[in-house]
């Protein structure tokens, strides 16, 4: 089963690793064709195991190899097809969309967190097939109100993001 592993917290806020080493690691516990994509911590790999199983000892071997506090979520290749599928929000060049991964039920919370939170002009979110997307003017993502709730300590081991165009690149390698 092919599979797409995404780091949260991968070479921001002084937590940095090349991909290289991180590659290294999924492959010392047993992942085959280990590949990386960008330097954001999307790892692909293949593997056997239940879900449930991957993300405990890889949580587990990245903590330990790195001294952080490893926190990531799998999705399968077809999950991933069908997170880039579902986008609710057409392709526009002056817009970054974001989809958001994590446990089960947190796109709930991030939709009730947006809509308390001030939104900027054209600012939107939505969920389409429990997946969360944010959709927000090129040059308001850390400004927002609503891009500072998702640093909150609360939800670091519960979501992590990524622009819609790595989905793209990661479904292209996958």
């Amino acid at each position: 089963m092919r599979y797409c592993a995404f780091l949260r917290g991968v070479n921001v806020k002084g937590t940095t690793m090349k991909m290289a080493d991180v590659c290294a690691v999924f492959a010392n516990v047993g992942a085959q064709k280990v590949t990386s994509v960008l330097a954001s911590g999307n790892i692909i790999f293949s593997s056997e195991e239940e879900v449930a199983v991957l993300k405990e000892t890889l949580q587990k071997a990245m903590s330990a190899h790195f001294s952080y506090d490893a926190f990531l979520f799998i999705k399968s290749e077809k999950e991933i097809e069908e997170i880039l599928k579902s986008n609710p929000f057409p392709k526009d060049e002056n817009f970054h969309t974001y989809a958001f991964i994590g446990n089960d039920g947190v796109h709930k919370i991030l939709a009730a967190e947006f809509e308390k939170a001030a939104k900027a002009e054209n600012e939107e979110g939505k969920i389409a097939a429990q997946t969360f997307y944010w959709q927000i003017s090129k040059g308001n993502t850390l400004s927002s109100e609503f891009g500072k709730i998702l640093g909150r300590k609360s939800l670091k081991d519960q979501i992590t993001s990524r622009n819609i165009n790595t989905f793209e690149k990661i479904i292209k390698k996958l």
